[in-house]
């Protein structure tokens, strides 16, 4: 084989060209480099890898998240470089709890499991009457998510365990009531001070800037100056309604639903009944209810040989304090007001018979129906509205699936327009001017959708003009739209900002002249203390701030407070300037006991979460973890240990 190659060189270079060079074409080297940074290994938790396509792929299910929590949250604040690699933080959070849980040998039991599952509202809602879960709509759920069942459970389990580790931590944090109380009352430590500020609108007219200042000032912060970007689209959805719009019933068809649905259309039967009831809780002894239901008996066999005797024997003997006094009359009932062995009974009987003995959960009932009230049937002409109504709408939900697809399919098919769908679809080619990367306030319908946005302005449609893909807005709502006009995010000319400019050069003047004169007189003030400006005294701490900048109240209440009077100075930035001048400490007041055990509590609270961020970087340092992409600047911290 190897001869072959040596002797056939050329053959083999050809070969491999023909090979090699289509493949670039078809997929690109730009899409050679994407499948390998998909690749790429971003953090490493002991042998285990998390690749920059989990690490995207986690961050796009935390973007729809937050989306479903805050519709109306800014994408960009979602999609920043801080929140990406909060997310990597949090993905590698989870694997090293994975980790030390199945070290651990922790696991979840099918029982557990099931409850949890039960906790989660959108699933609870997928139960049927009998208590059973539909399976088809708990399958779609998930679908949706991109997940099957065994994915999610997996997950849970996953989840579970983790919880488990973070239990182990936080239920051995053990508070002692005399230590507690020393921290808290240094926390909450009260400081006597004076103020002297130093306010940015004091100087504000002291500063006269040149027009060569102003340009400056523009040419170096353009980035202020920007007019959004902006997009005139033309768009179509698809939903019940416009699929019901265009059905077209047959009229023999409307006639036989009417035949089949006359009675349910035209109002439900009524029941006039009265009972007499023998009370049995349903956890009683299986000899209560047994006496109990001897007891019906009883008087069911009274009532049969005397039914004009009924409502007597109602008023004498029956357990039910509503209905007893009236000789168990219970006026007139449709179905679906009594509970479903009572409603069954009831329903069977022709109007004078009596039924027998009907165990509920209340007890044992005798029920005799009174009087039936059958609803008038309506005519065909009557009912024809509501009728009409009900077949468009059953057919538009059975023919939606498909109408779906055919919309999912032509959007994308043919994405230089949006007419080919319409027409096939009978949908309406809307328009709307003036669109953001964020909904306007007000907006409505699709147009509140940042989905369905983020779609509008994806680099595809910007660029090349195609309609978006179908986007899910809502159940059974897609949309798509293609972009007519587009206008790019520009810096406004100066002309037009200078008035803005001005303020902004004005504004940052005049906080250096705030803090310039703040740290003068704070010079001054410490080497001639007699010298201070007079200043209102106020007692200030961490939950009594007098609505101070909390710059100042931290400042104020780190100083060393060794040697008093002592002076701090606090840069607020475009707030101004301020000088602290602190007199003396004040002992915390003791707490009345409610307040105390909370102060306790919360005290708790935060060394659960001290300890639990303790053993989390245990972990850390244990499974050798590396995060290999930089952490951007402002970031915000690592989650707690303890959640």
């Amino acid at each position: 084989m190897f001869d072959y190659v040596r002797k056939h060189t050329k053959i083999m270079m050809v070969v491999l060209f023909l090979v090699i060079i289509p493949s670039f074409v078809l997929v690109g080297i730009d899409g050679y480099t994407r499948f390998r940074e998909q690749d790429q290994t971003v953090a490493r938790i002991g042998s285990v890898e998390i690749t920059r396509g989990e690490w995207e792929a986690a961050h796009r299910e935390e973007i729809e998240r937050v989306r479903q929590l805050m519709p109306t949250i800014d994408a960009k604040l979602l999609d920043s470089e801080q929140a990406r690699y909060g997310t990597l933080e949090r993905l590698v959070r989870e694997r090293v709890l994975a980790q030390a849980a199945q070290a651990a040998h922790l696991g979840t039991s099918d029982a557990r499991l099931a409850r949890e599952l039960q906790s989660i509202p959108a699933i609870a809602e997928l139960r049927r009457p009998d208590g059973t879960l539909d399976m088809e709509r708990y399958r779609q759920l998930l679908g949706r998510q991109g997940m099957s069942p065994e994915m999610f459970e997996a997950r849970m389990r996953s989840d579970l365990a983790a919880r488990q580790v973070q239990a182990g931590v936080a239920q051995t944090a053990f508070i002692q009531a005399v230590p507690a109380d020393l921290a808290l009352s240094a926390y909450f430590e009260r400081r006597e001070v004076q103020l002297a500020r130093f306010a940015v609108a004091d100087f504000a007219a002291r500063v006269k800037p040149e027009d060569s200042e102003l340009e400056a000032f523009y040419q170096a912060n353009q980035a202020l100056f920007q007019a959004p970007e902006q997009a005139s689209i033309e768009y179509i959805v698809l939903d019940i309604d416009a699929v019901r719009k265009t059905i077209k019933l047959n009229e023999q068809d409307v006639r036989s639903y009417y035949e089949q649905n006359a009675a349910r259309l035209s109002g439900p039967e009524e029941r006039r009944a009265s009972h007499i009831l023998i009370s049995a809780a349903k956890d009683a002894s299986a000899a209560e209810r047994q006496k109990a239901r001897e007891r019906a008996q009883e008087l069911l066999a009274q009532a049969r040989k005397a039914p004009d005797s009924f409502a007597q024997l109602a008023r004498k003997h029956s357990q039910d304090p509503g209905s007893a006094p009236n000789g168990g009359d219970l006026d007139f009932f449709p179905r679906g007001a009594m509970v479903k062995p009572f409603e069954e009974a009831a329903f069977a009987l022709k109007k004078g018979e009596i039924s027998e003995v009907v165990e509920s959960d209340f007890g044992f009932h005798v029920i005799r129906v009174t009087d039936i009230k059958a609803p008038k049937q309506k005519s065909f002409v009557e009912l024809r509205a509501s009728l009409e109504e009900d077949l468009k709408n059953q057919q538009a939900r059975a023919r939606y699936a498909e109408a779906a697809e055919a919309f999912t399919n032509g959007v994308y098919e043919q994405s230089d327009s949006l007419k080919p769908v319409a027409d096939k679809l009978k949908l309406e080619i809307q328009t709307a001017s003036g669109l953001g990367r964020q909904p306007v306030p007000g907006a409505k319908g699709v147009l509140a959708s940042a989905k369905f946005l983020e779609a509008v302005f994806s680099p595809d449609s910007v660029n090349n003009k195609r309609n978006t893909e179908a986007v899910e807005i809502a159940p059974s709502q897609l949309a798509a739209a293609r972009i007519t006009r587009h206008t790019p995010a520009r810096t406004l000319p100066l002309a037009e900002v200078r008035t803005v400019v001005r303020e902004r050069v004005v504004q940052a003047r005049a906080a250096e002249l705030a803090r310039q004169e703040g740290q003068q007189k704070l010079a001054a003030w410490k080497a001639n203390p007699a010298g201070a400006a007079a200043a209102t005294t106020q007692v200030v701490s961490r939950d009594q701030t007098q609505n101070l900048p909390a710059a100042v109240v931290d400042a104020v209440l780190r100083a060393d407070t060794a040697q008093l009077p002592q002076w701090v100075g606090v840069d607020l930035g475009a707030q101004g300037y301020v000088v602290a001048r602190i007199i003396k400490r004040v002992e915390r007041v003791a707490p009345a006991a409610d307040a105390q055990r909370q102060d306790r509590a919360q005290y708790a609270q935060w060394w659960m979460q001290a300890e639990g961020q303790a053993y989390y970087q245990l972990l850390q340092e244990r499974l050798k973890v590396q995060i290999k992409v930089p952490r951007p600047a402002n970031a915000l911290p690592a989650a707690r240990g303890a959640s």
